[in-house]
């Protein structure tokens, strides 16, 4: 720990980090006081403590209200890194006195099949885990991991992702692989067709789709394989973002045929009611895994049996996917 360090440990107090988060919230001294319960003057006080601490002004003020600067961001950023901290270290604590042997929180998609078996794999591995899932858009929970509410979070290690200014505090562990998958009803009347032969892209050219929107990969990836094959990309008769949807009108329509990745064609299939098609060539997607925060920091063992888990549940999904060998 370095001297500046060391001052801000012996100078700073959690109602400061408070306060930093307040501010961050509410713009204005008047809302941060009446959130702590605190006088303005004794806000105004305690916010000239903490650009004592730092040695830099943090806050911008004007008569819109206070606003933080690039400093004053980062500083509210770590501060509510370090008040989610706490508020797990009590919720651990609880947990554990209450007979639980572990805790991890985990942030996923709302549609996967992998992460509910490996939930239920790391049950068996570890009878007494408790496993706190929090569902959403990947980005959010990603945020929610740097701020240190998650522990990892479950989602497509993708390009965009990749190379974002948050990359660096990131740490991908890549488990396994996806691909574009084509999903029709069981009642569908190509069915028959196409379980004695094994398509291609362009066969399909001239069939009714529902698929994501233009800006997803599974929608650019959709096109590219049909390009790739020498064929003008279909454009959808129906266009929906989840697959829980997508599915939902499959099966109400057999006429239809829609693309998705597999990490949602299993848990779709699962459902009832629909089956993948055999389409060549295969079309790989961005690979999916666990992120964690770079932070130096030892992780738990039960991150450890987590990605283990994940990558078990994955290999008794073969041969529906491929599962990436452990590092």
């Amino acid at each position: 720990m370095d001297a500046k360090t060391h001052h801000l440990v012996r100078k700073l107090r959690l109602r400061h980090l408070e306060l930093l988060a307040a501010l961050s919230e509410t713009a204005t001294m008047r809302g941060a006081a009446a959130r702590l319960h605190l006088s303005q003057p004794a806000i105004s006080k305690m916010l000239g403590e903490i650009e004592g601490c730092f040695g830099a002004r943090l806050f911008e003020r004007s008569h819109q209200g206070i606003h933080a600067n690039a400093l004053g961001a980062s500083a509210v950023f770590r501060a509510r890194a370090v008040l989610n901290e706490l508020s797990r270290a009590t919720e651990d604590v609880d947990a554990l006195q209450g007979g639980a042997a572990a805790v991890l929180r985990v942030g996923a998609p709302s549609v996967t099949a992998t992460i509910p078996a490996a939930i239920a794999e790391l049950r068996r591995r570890l009878p007494g885990a408790a496993v706190l899932l929090r569902e959403g858009r990947v980005h959010e929970l990603i945020e929610r991991l740097l701020e240190g509410e998650l522990d990892c979070v479950f989602g497509a290690i993708t390009p965009e992702l990749s190379a974002s200014d948050i990359a660096p505090r990131l740490e991908p562990v890549v488990l396994l692989e996806d691909e574009l998958c084509v999903l029709a009803s069981t009642a569908h009347p190509g069915n028959d067709d196409g379980a004695r032969r094994k398509l291609r892209w362009a066969d399909l050219a001239q069939a009714s789709w529902v698929l994501p929107p233009r800006e997803t990969l599974v929608r650019q990836a959709f096109m590219t394989a049909f390009l790739n094959d020498g064929a003008t990309p279909p454009m959808p008769v129906v266009e929906a973002l989840s697959s829980v949807t997508v599915g939902a009108v499959l099966r109400r329509d057999p006429s239809l045929l829609c693309a998705v990745r597999l990490e949602h064609a299993i848990d779709e299939i699962a459902r009832g009611g629909v089956r993948r098609l055999a389409i060549a060539p295969k079309v790989s997607l961005p690979s999916f895994g666990l992120f964690f925060r770079r932070d130096g920091m030892e992780r738990p063992p039960i991150l450890a049996e987590f990605a283990e888990a994940v990558r078990r549940a994955a290999a008794t999904m073969a041969p529906k996917r491929r599962a990436r060998p452990a590092a």
